[in-house]
């Protein structure tokens, strides 16, 4: 990672983002950071929704859940419903490689600036269009996370059998979403630096998520058997949980025999690789309380802090559940620098959460904070 102001990957691509919230925006900061010349069209006056979601404000004031997602990028104040508006946001994507939206399905064709005009129009744009539901039976459906993570089977697979249903503690379907636009954008981009022909990308919340819980999802595609929630626990791997340690619990993931080994090992039970109850995967699964039980017996002897050092370097995955803060204490003792603080003339530096992407010739720039509301 560099902050130094070198071409991007993506220097070059124009895109007129119109997206609000989460999902497009997200998108289309990932973009921004690999070089891609983002122009975000905001309601004037009001702007983006989530410039008004707080508490927590940044000491300047502004939504810190605005900053996360729009650094990077310019903001134009554009009325949509007005023709004279709705004529600037044309003119805008006239010079355009990409146009972005997550609008309600049929809300940009209504606008005069659907897929199939803007296409007709630039028959080289890439045009992504990011839904709740899809553009056909569900288009009427608004999009929302909570709302998703509902319907679509994720909060029935979180939580426990006690706590009942629980949603994921971030907009996890709004990132995941975000995320399949930029593949699909990059796919399009290549296919039009090609072959010269534009395209229509779409990716709905639901469809996303579906994909996202791949396993769970692929269980009872095969089977049609519905999982359930499972608390900590993984259906199909043990020990994958949390385990009790002296002060507090540590998360172990042993996915193999050979790692179950180290583990038996590396707490002083070497005998527990060798029980029948204990020998494979599957008898593992089986036989998963007796294991918790044996196995938290001998980590109740340390803190959890004391077994992940020697459990790690032995090579077993585990670790403490940390909160946010340790989090990024973490990833800054690793070296992976998590946070970098964006300024600009005239304004207090902000910071910006890390780009996740590594590249060794064009590496993500961190180049303005997230826009002050147009007047």
């Amino acid at each position: 990672m560099t902050d130094e102001l070198v071409p991007g990957a993506l220097a070059g691509v124009r895109v007129a983002d119109f997206g609000r919230v989460l999902a497009a925006p997200y998108a289309t900061m990932l973009l921004a950071d690999l070089g891609a010349e983002v122009v975000k069209v905001e309601r004037p006056g009001v702007g983006d929704e989530t410039r008004s979601w707080g508490p927590p404000w940044s000491d300047e004031g502004e939504s810190t859940y605005f900053l996360s997602v729009n650094r990077n990028k310019e903001s134009r104040a554009v009325d949509l419903g007005s023709p004279e508006g709705r004529e600037e946001a044309m003119a805008l994507v006239a010079s355009c490689d990409v146009v972005v939206d997550n609008f309600r399905a049929g809300t940009m064709d209504r606008l005069g600036l659907g897929p199939d005009e803007l296409l007709a129009r630039h028959p080289g744009l890439v045009v992504c269009s990011v839904t709740g539901f899809g553009s056909g039976e569900g288009a009427h459906l608004p999009g929302y996370d909570l709302v998703v993570q509902a319907v679509g089977g994720l909060m029935s697979v979180t939580g426990s059998p006690e706590s009942g249903p629980t949603k994921v503690g971030v907009a996890l379907v709004d990132v995941i979403t975000g995320l399949h636009a930029v593949t699909g954008i990059l796919a399009a981009l290549r296919h039009r630096d090609r072959t010269g022909e534009g395209q229509r990308v779409e990716v709905n919340l639901l469809s996303s998520l579906l994909s996202a819980m791949t396993n769970q999802t692929s269980a009872y595609a095969v089977t049609g058997q519905v999982p359930r929630a499972m608390g900590n626990e993984h259906p199909s791997i043990a020990p994958y949980e949390l385990l009790q340690t002296s002060d507090r619990p540590l998360a172990v993931a042993a996915a193999n025999d050979k790692l179950f080994g180290l583990l038996a090992a590396g707490v002083g039970r070497p005998e527990l690789a060798h029980d029948p109850r204990f020998a494979r995967n599957s008898d593992r699964v089986e036989h998963r309380r007796v294991l918790v039980a044996e196995l938290e017996d001998a980590l109740r002897e340390e803190p959890a802090d004391h077994w992940f050092d020697l459990l790690s370097g032995m090579g077993v995955p585990c670790g403490p559940i940390n909160d946010l803060g340790q989090a990024v204490a973490l990833a800054d003792r690793l070296g992976l620098s998590p946070v970098h603080e964006v300024a600009e003339p005239g304004r207090a530096p902000v910071p910006t959460v890390a780009h996740p992407i590594t590249m060794s010739r064009t590496p993500a720039t961190y180049r303005t904070p997230p826009p002050l509301l147009p007047r």
